[in-house]
């Protein structure tokens, strides 16, 4: 009986990223039946620690001697190198096996970017899924994966129907305003969670203090990340900034409602394959993506995602709560 294909994956960062790698993890596993590890950065190794298709999680502070060693002991058949630069590069060339790398596209996202030139077409999980085509593996049309440890103890009752609101974003450009939100929120009759990490704790007291309801719980900075994907998972519907949050509210039943300004779809990092109808509003300024990362906007100082229409964000929510 022959031994089993042994797969390292890289991806360092971030946490989209990562998620986004959830749908390569278990069709690797599945259809080669391969022992899958992964390398990442070790902020980010909890988000895969209860993946049930990972084997071992390896994490990285700097390409050492020690790490190279570890590495080269599990005797690696195969590299899925999806971060592709060159603390990547200089594990690939360390292990000397066959080397599958993803292609970034950099010239395509460059054309749309500068010009509006849409020659990326796909999503970047499709395009992971061309990173491993020579291993004849193919897409399941699955969606994303997210696994919680149990049920973490949270301090609200998730048995009753609520919203979640995912108020935080890498860039400022990347972020609705304080006022979009407390429009929204004070015409919706239901408990709404504010979620975030500690910088995002002051703009949650903010959107309380506005919406003055007694409906409007923030929990910015209060939760760990398991807990937050918790409250997600248990809610009635997710509304989020382009966050590593969004992400992982499409692994689970919830639809989505996704606001886009400075970042567009089009770059391809839209939630992917939702469970439920979801819905991606985009600013009416401008369909072109402003930034790669949403670093800053070329139609307004303060970000065009603030052009969003507060009543179309609250029309949409009600279609989906239907």
């Amino acid at each position: 009986m022959s031994e089993k294909l042994k797969i390292l994956i890289i991806r360092y960062s971030s946490i989209g990223d990562i998620i986004l790698t959830t749908p390569i993890i278990r069709c690797l596993k599945h259809q080669l039946n391969a022992d899958i590890d992964f390398l990442t950065k070790k902020s980010f190794a909890s988000l895969l620690v209860s993946n049930p298709y990972i084997n071992d999680i390896h994490t990285l502070n700097d390409v050492n001697k020690k790490l190279i060693q570890i590495l080269q002991s599990n005797n690696y058949d195969h590299v899925v190198d999806l971060q592709n630069n060159l603390r990547s590069l200089k594990i690939r060339t360390a292990l000397k096996v066959n080397n599958h790398v993803y292609f970034k596209s950099n010239f395509k996202r460059h054309l749309l970017i500068n010009f509006g030139v849409d020659l990326l077409k796909n999503h970047v999980v499709d395009r992971y899924f061309n990173t491993i085509k020579k291993l004849n593996v193919i897409n399941d049309n699955k969606g994303i994966d997210y696994f919680i440890n149990g049920s973490p103890n949270v301090e609200f009752n998730t048995k009753q129907e609520y919203i979640t609101w995912c108020i935080g974003g890498t860039h400022e450009h990347k972020k609705l305003s304080c006022t979009q939100i407390t429009e929204v929120i004070s015409k919706l009759n239901m408990p709404i969670l504010l979620i975030g990490g500690p910088e995002d704790k002051k703009i949650g007291s903010e959107i309380m203090k506005k919406a003055n309801s007694d409906h409007v719980y923030n929990f910015c900075g209060k939760t760990s990340f398991e807990e937050s994907a918790y409250l997600i998972k248990e809610s009635k519907l997710v509304l989020s900034n382009d966050t590593g949050m969004m992400h992982i509210a499409s692994a689970f039943d919830s639809p989505i409602i996704s606001f886009w300004g400075c970042t567009k779809p089009s770059l391809g990092f839209a939630p992917y394959m939702p469970k439920k109808p979801s819905k991606n509003i985009i600013t009416p300024i401008s369909n072109k993506p402003c930034s790669k990362h949403g670093k800053y906007c070329k139609q307004n100082s303060k970000g065009c995602i603030k052009k969003i229409s507060s009543e179309l964000i609250y029309n949409t929510a009600i279609n989906l709560l239907k």
